[in-house]
């Protein structure tokens, strides 16, 4: 068993369903763990839903549903996004499962006994939106003079009694965790937060009284806790805590928490101190991603651009979605889609230059050697070349995917696969088949050997279209992972066990605009 690799989400709050923002998440989490898995790692992946808070109970009230019944049909819609994109998540977890209510109310009396909790009054500005509380030196002017949060959304004077959370105690603890440690990228959300906490931390109200849609206070059976205590928690009950043996024993701390930007100040301040204080290990980092802006424009209800990842990976193709993110946006940044963006980003990439390559290549083999292996054969300097360029480009991709870049990693492995056409149009198999039958069979035999190699790189961000692939070829399940790049004898063993290629079938089809979008 490899290096433990514990690698989550956010878990998503199901008051609405699933948009691109979801599945962006959910898609690059999934690469992450399907590259690590490739890598040798022992990956464990969460995902999941975050069903309580104020937010909730209102949607509910509002459908006619009561919150259980809305948490129970929002969460199936985020399970079956996660299922639709090809997402490969370990465990699944609702924050309204007794066990997160048992992991959560654990956490809150360590930190009881920590001596950092306490009774008093809360008067000040919540945004039920965003499930916070701000400073009134946080508050921006809406365009009529209304106060609204630093998201824009609206907040409301509230007063009740609340436990408080000694977050000002831990200010110092958390600005040498920032210092001294990969904690927060990318680094312009360090620079955020630890201008932030720079500032001075007031200490945070963590319970509520006005509704009852939440996790009890252990011994204020009237209070429940703030939503974000309880979401928090979900990145350890998935391990078994409170039990400290076994899953978390293994896992935790968490590699990597992999969120959007806009929920970094609860993963890298609040979360942190809430571990320290409960006695427990912080997850060594947090990377804020950006957003994914529909032409430029980020996605709204009222803007009426919200898109249905399900639709758009029913229009394109799963694999077709998760390379177009991947590659697209750079990683810890804004990016952009566009139904033309798509459109051209995956036809020039992967139907005319990779896809093309593949089905180039097994075709030849096909039709030129009636789909038979010969391993035997000399490499002339040409190919030497050209296996270490498609080497230097997997190399590439694999380092820029253990630093999260995945944008530069697919710009490497494309490299490469532009070597492997010029190489083609250089050698003219084609024309050997005529004047030198042998050599035209070394080409091939180099151009397999390299198709193979540049499949097994990109099947973190392509799996089903590349097991399509290998399976067409011969390549075995349980060799394609990134040990399986040194096996240098592969092809000898296959031709030695009278594999032949049958007639090709192409994985990356070129795609159109649909007949609703501008040309």
């Amino acid at each position: 068993m490899g290096e433990p690799y514990y690698i989550t989400t956010a878990i998503s709050y199901p008051n609405g369903r699933p948009h691109i923002g979801h599945a962006y998440e959910a898609i690059a989490a999934d690469v992450i763990a399907r590259h690590r898995k490739a890598e040798g790692y022992d990956v464990r992946f969460q995902t999941g839903t975050d069903e309580h808070g104020l937010k909730m109970a209102q949607k509910a009230r509002d459908l006619g549903m009561t919150p259980a019944e809305l948490a129970t049909e929002m969460s199936g819609y985020f399970r079956d996004m996660c299922d639709g994109l090809n997402v490969e998540y370990d465990v699944f977890i609702r924050t309204t499962e007794p066990r997160h209510h048992a992991s959560t109310q654990e956490l809150w009396r360590r930190m009881e006994a920590s001596g950092d909790l306490y009774l008093d009054r809360y008067e000040g500005w919540y945004s039920v939106r965003d499930e916070a509380y701000y400073d009134e030196s946080e508050l921006v002017a809406g365009e009529g003079g209304e106060k609204l949060s630093p998201q824009g959304t609206p907040v409301e004077w509230t007063v009740e009694e609340s436990w408080f959370f000694r977050l000002s105690k831990y200010q110092d603890r958390l600005l040498e965790l920032y210092r001294s440690t990969d904690f927060i990228r990318p680094e312009s959300r360090l620079n955020e937060v630890t201008r932030f906490v720079e500032g001075g931390l007031r200490d945070l109200s963590v319970s509520r009284t006005s509704f009852d849609w939440g996790i009890k206070v252990p011994g204020s059976e009237n209070h429940v806790m703030y939503v974000w205590v309880d979401a928090l928690t979900n990145y350890i009950t998935g391990l078994g805590f409170p039990d400290e043996t076994g899953d978390y024993a293994r896992y935790w701390p968490a590699d990597l928490h992999l969120i959007g930007k806009d929920i970094v100040r609860f993963h890298t301040v609040y979360w942190p101190a809430f571990l320290m204080s409960a006695g427990l290990d912080v997850p060594k980092q947090v990377f804020g991603h950006g957003f994914v802006l529909n032409r430029g424009q980020k996605e709204s209800k009222s803007l009426g651009n919200v898109t249905d990842p399900i639709g758009l990976a029913e229009t394109y193709g799963v694999d077709t979605i998760r390379y177009f993110l991947m590659r697209e946006v750079a990683f810890g940044q804004d990016g952009s889609w566009s139904h033309e963006a798509i459109v051209m980003r995956a036809n020039a990439e992967l139907a005319n230059s990779f896809g093309n390559l593949a089905q180039r290549t097994l075709s030849m083999i096909f039709k030129n050697m009636d789909g038979e292996l010969n391993a035997g054969l000399v490499a002339n300097e040409a190919d030497v070349v050209l296996s270490d360029a498609v080497a230097l480009g997997i190399t590439g991709l694999r380092r820029a995917f253990m630093d999260l870049d995945f944008s530069n990693g697919l710009e490497a492995w494309m490299r490469a696969v532009f070597a492997c056409n010029q190489y083609v149009d250089e050698q003219a198999p084609w024309t050997l088949r005529k004047t030198d039958p042998e050599r035209m069979e070394a080409v091939l035999m180099t151009l397999l050997r390299c198709v193979r190699s540049l499949a097994i790189a990109v099947r973190p961000v392509v799996p089903a279209a590349i097991d399509k692939l290998l399976d067409q070829m011969g390549v075995a399940a349980d060799a394609r992972d990134y040990t399986a790049l040194g096996q240098a004898d592969w092809l000898e063993t296959l031709a030695a066990s009278g594999f032949k290629l049958e007639k090709p079938v192409g994985v990356f089809p070129r795609l159109e605009l649909p007949a609703d979008e501008p040309a």
